[in-house]
């Protein structure tokens, strides 16, 4: 199986779970008990949490550690409209942002925040202009804002320094959903002003269900989850030792493949070259130059995107139709409508995400497998994008 799916996860690398098997082994002590294994728990996770700190540029006691990357954000949101209040508090966000944001945003309008949805350009760029104006209009009662570091399909790269500079001019607090962008780009949260960032473990080849919420030096903040008081009484829960340790590993491993340059762009690139040279009709979405190293989000004219997936699974290419969470929905998703893809080009995309594990070899097959299903998808279906049925490799 050729893996090209590193948006909605990624392999544990080897490294990580051999620092994560003795907290799952002998190490399985609370880390909140006074004797030795617990002591030694709790010192773990400390290294780990420094970390994590240094792969965002922010301090250890800025960490929080969460069950993952929608409680982080969840944890954030509400404990921001908490603060603003619906009775003045507006609320700004994009018109992209992954479910995990938009959600919470939509319980917050149901309940009586006012609420804007800025818009993005064709290449899925944030409209600075309309996202400044919105800000402007929150600034009387005060509110939040929140803005995506990368987005989830499509990889493009938000201009998040100039986003929350503009919420902070005018009064309103500043969070980032950072999940798809740490331990893929530099993210630093002292070059922007940010005071909340989420980030997720398996993002970037650390487990699944952990994450760590960044919360800004002396910004006010009440915690989501509360029982005993744990991570210094933000986040209530004995705390995942080996799930955490993971996510440290990878976050150490992370900052020192970036520091050396290593990317899968150059494994993007040629795929995306191969594709467009075997197969007519095949566009490249997005802005081409913001976007994450790895990401590729791909357009077949004539194909519909389900259909696309079934053979190559078939054919052992592991990818989606946009957001993992969409796949399998038959609908254009929200960022493709915000984009503005007729609907016949957003049921033909389909996103490839690429990781330090892919090689080149296998990036040169899963192009000639596009281009070998695209064909036979044609032909099946004339050229339209109706009904799918299931095809027979």
């Amino acid at each position: 199986m050729i893996y090209l799916d590193a948006n909605a996860t990624t392999p544990l690398l080897p490294e990580v779970l051999d620092a994560m098997l003795p907290w799952l082994r002998e190490g399985f002590h609370n880390p909140n008990a006074s004797y030795r294994g617990a002591k030694e728990a709790r010192k773990a996770i400390d290294e780990a949490r420094a970390q994590v700190a240094a792969l965002i540029g922010a301090t250890p006691d800025e960490i929080v550690f969460t069950g993952g990357g929608t409680e982080s954000t969840n944890t954030a949101l509400k404990w921001l409209a908490r603060l603003v209040g619906r009775k003045t508090g507006k609320v700004v966000t994009s018109a992209i942002e992954h479910s995990a944001v938009l959600k919470p945003v939509e319980t917050f309008g149901e309940v009586g925040y006012p609420v804007t949805l800025a818009g993005v350009d064709g290449g899925g760029r944030l409209k600075l202009d309309e996202y400044q104006a919105a800000c402007e209009a929150a600034k009387e009662g005060g509110g939040l804002a929140s803005v995506m570091w990368a987005n989830n399909e499509t990889g493009v790269i938000q201009p998040v320094e100039e986003a929350g500079a503009i919420a902070k001019e005018n009064g309103l607090a500043f969070h980032t959903d950072a999940i798809q962008a740490v331990g893929k780009i530099a993210v630093n949260v002292r070059a922007a002003p940010v005071d909340f960032l989420s980030l997720s473990a398996h993002k970037f080849h650390g487990p699944k269900g952990v994450g760590a919420l960044y919360i800004r030096g002396g910004a006010r903040f009440e915690p989501l989850l509360r029982g005993g008081g744990q991570e210094k009484d933000r986040r209530s829960g004995t705390e995942n030792t080996a799930g955490i340790v993971g996510l440290g590993k990878a976050a150490e491993l992370a900052m020192a493949r970036l520091a050396a340059g290593e990317t899968p762009r150059a494994l993007r690139n040629a795929f995306e070259a191969k594709v467009v040279e075997l197969v007519q009709g095949a566009t490249v979405n997005g802005d081409l130059l913001h976007r994450l190293p790895g990401t590729s989000h791909l357009s077949f004219t004539g194909c519909e995107a389900a259909g696309l997936l079934i053979l190559l699974d078939d054919a052992g290419v592991a990818c989606s139709a946009g957001s993992a969470c969409m796949t399998g929905k038959q609908q254009p998703s929200h960022v493709q409508k915000a984009m503005g893809f007729p609907d016949a080009k957003a049921k033909s995309s389909l996103r490839f995400g690429f990781s330090c594990l892919n090689t080149m070899e296998e990036a040169m097959e899963a192009a000639a497998a596009v281009a070998k299903a695209v064909e036979k998808l044609r032909k099946v279906q004339g050229g339209s994008t109706g009904p799918v049925v299931v095809y027979s490799a």
